[in-house]
This record gives C-alpha cells, structure tokens and sequence, in this order.
C-alpha cells in the first residue's frame, strides 16, 4: 500500500526518526527522578490546557445496592462545560480502604454514551450491547473489577455521555440535520455519534487548536480530576490508584499514568505505537489517530511510548492486538521495544509486561481476566 502523502511521506518519515531530546534514552539522562520531574514538567506546558481552578463540589445522584456491589452515580463541577457525571463501583462487603481504578471509557466514534460503555445499567439499550459485545467480549468491565474487589470510577470525558455537546446548542445550521428525528430513539444515538464522528477533526479538534490548546490537554486535566475526587472517597486507599482503558482509554492512560504522580499501576489496551509506525497509514482522522493525539511540538521531544515511560519504574502493562487495524505491526513492536528499554535504563525491568493477542481491536474477556488479575498483583 502506498503512503497517505505519496511522494512527501519520506520527508514526514525522516523527521519522526530524528532523535528525541526528552527520551530517556538520550545520553543527557541518568537519574529518573530528575527525568520525570523536568519532562512531566514540559509535556504539561506543551499540553497547554491551565483551566481557572474551581472546587469539585461532588454530589451522589443516585445510589443502589446490590448483594455485592455499591453503584453511585456521582457528579462533580467543571470549570467549563456541564458537570461531569459518572459511576463510583465498590463491594458491598469491605474489610479496609480499596485499591481503585479510574476505568478510561473509549471512543468508538460513539459519543452518546460514555460511562455506560463500562457498566452494567438497566435496560440496556441494544445499540450498547451490540458495542460492548464487538470491542469487550460483551461485558462490562468496570462492573467486572469491582467485583473483584476494587473501587472503581468511570467518569464521562470530553464529548461523551453527560458531557456531550446537546445539538440544541449548536448553530442552526448544524441543528437541522437532526429535523424530525425523535430524541430518545436509537435512530438519533446512531445520527449523533455519525454526526460528531465526521465533526470532531474539522469542527471540535480544530476549534481547540486555534484557541491555542490542544485535546489531550483537556482529557488529560478532566482524567486527574478524576483522581482528585478518588482522594475524597474514604472507601479508597490513596496509595493504591491505578488506570486503565480501551483505544482512547489507551491513548488518556498513556498520558494520565505518564504525568500523574499519584498512579501506582497502569494497564494500557489497544493504543500504543510509535509516531513513526502511525504515519505512513494510520494518521488519518477519521478512522485514525491524527489530531487526537497532537500537541503542538510535543512529538518533536518524545515519542508516545516515551510519555508512558514517564511512569517508570512503577508497573505498567500494555496489551496489543497483532492485526488491530489502528497500527502498523512495525510501530507496536517498536514501541514495546522502546518502553522496555527505558524501563531496564529506569531500573524497572521486572516492572513493565508487555502482551500480544491474536485479533482486531477489542479488549474482550481473555484480556481483561489477564489484566485484572495482573492489577490484583501490583495493588492487592
């Protein structure tokens, strides 16, 4: 197959192969601690998302209890947009604070639902069975870790689920695309996620970078304020927080495992490659990464494996999928390598696993049961 940009890709190509100042495989670096410290630091400027501080104010929405599950819906303020809803999972039977996972939703080119992508909820629409049976072997998985005796936190990102953005708020001329459709019909969840899936690179990403940010600054500042609310929660052991997700849940657990100190543990599924293994083919938005992954000037420091390296020498395990459609073979491997060779540099050899499974992109139920199990190791 021929390169997206023909004739100019190995122009592109020359440029992601030049060395990476802030990898911790560059010379200039020996101690971790000044390493992560001083490139957090610049990934955090070039992310260029400083919101105005405003206080959490968290409330529980709704609470039910099951013979073995606590399930809340809570929600707390942002300093933009709607409040954040999401769900709070724990036993029901405790013996001490819990080891807790902040669960990443995914994308999907599925905008309606964001939390619920995860969970367990009543009556099901069937438009999300049919997701949850084709990307998580049919289940739910937060529902899942919980069970197994975590405290779990699924909140709605960015332009999903209760933080959407509602079409009676756009122009008019957007709005007239969903003339006659009923609102609480499967028909206008399909229209929605085809609408904002066509939108977000032209529309959404672009309006962020012009304003002079870029989008994962914002799930990357809403992700740690998921953890800040976990500190709130008596429920919780603080020393024990982890992360982990699906694609875009891949993609924010690269970054919020990478700069955020407080995470112990993180499993990573279904996004990881090297910028250069995403270039030739996979750059493109929609179907690929594109402008989802971009910060201006930041791929010209570090490479993606190198942000998640940033949580070295802490566990971390990164699962990928030999035929997943979103990456090359050639830029999974590649970055596998590179994540385990920062990690033996870190003095955390033993720390990182990596695995391969056959198959498209999913996290189905072989998957999960290895993940959790690992996450029980590191944190239980």
């Amino acid at each position: 197959m021929n390169p997206d940009m023909g004739i100019y890709y190995p122009m592109l190509d020359a440029l992601s192969a030049r060395p990476l100042p802030l990898s911790f495989l560059s010379e200039q670096w020996t101690d971790v601690n000044e390493w992560r410290r001083s490139v957090r630091e610049k990934v955090d400027e070039l992310l260029a998302f400083n919101p105005q501080e405003t206080a959490l104010n968290p409330k529980v929405e709704s609470r039910i209890e099951s013979d073995r599950l606590v399930v809340e819906e809570i929600s707390y303020d942002m300093p933009y947009g709607p409040r954040s809803h999401g769900f709070f999972l724990y036993p029901r039977e405790r013996r001490a604070k819990l080891p807790a996972v902040v669960a990443l939703h995914d994308h999907g080119e599925f905008f309606y639902y964001g939390k619920e992508k995860l969970t367990e909820i009543p009556d099901e629409p069937t438009i999300l069975t049919d997701y949850k049976r084709r990307y998580y072997g049919g289940r739910s998985w937060a529902t899942e870790l919980a069970q197994r005796g975590f405290a779990v936190l699924i909140m709605d990102s960015f332009l999903w689920g209760s933080r959407k953005i509602p079409m009676t708020s756009v122009n008019e001329e957007l709005q007239s695309k969903f003339a006659g459709i009923d609102p609480d019909s499967e028909e206008y969840v399909r229209r929605y996620n085809e609408f904002w899936a066509s939108s977000e690179c032209p529309l959404v990403v672009d309006s962020i970078l012009n304003a002079g940010s870029s989008w994962p600054g914002i799930f990357n500042y809403e992700d740690r304020r998921s953890i800040d609310y976990l500190l709130t929660r008596e429920e919780v052991d603080v020393k024990r927080l982890s992360c982990g997700g699906l694609s875009m849940g891949g993609l924010r657990t690269i970054f919020l495992a990478g700069l955020d100190f407080r995470i112990r543990a993180a499993f990573c599924v279904g996004f990881m490659s090297t910028m250069r293994g995403l270039l030739r083919n996979n750059v493109r938005c929609p179907p690929g990464h594109g402008l989802l992954v971009y910060a201006p000037g930041l791929y010209s420091h570090l490479d993606i494996p190198d942000v998640i390296a940033l949580h070295a020498p802490a566990p971390l395990m990164v699962q990928f999928n030999d035929d997943d459609e979103l990456y090359t073979p050639e830029g999974q491997h590649q970055a596998d390598q590179k994540i385990a060779q920062v990690y033996s540099k870190a003095g955390g050899a033993g720390q990182y696993v990596a695995k391969f499974y056959p198959g498209p992109h999913k996290f189905d139920a072989e998957m999960q049961t290895q993940a959790f199990e690992w996450l029980e190791q590191q944190l239980t």
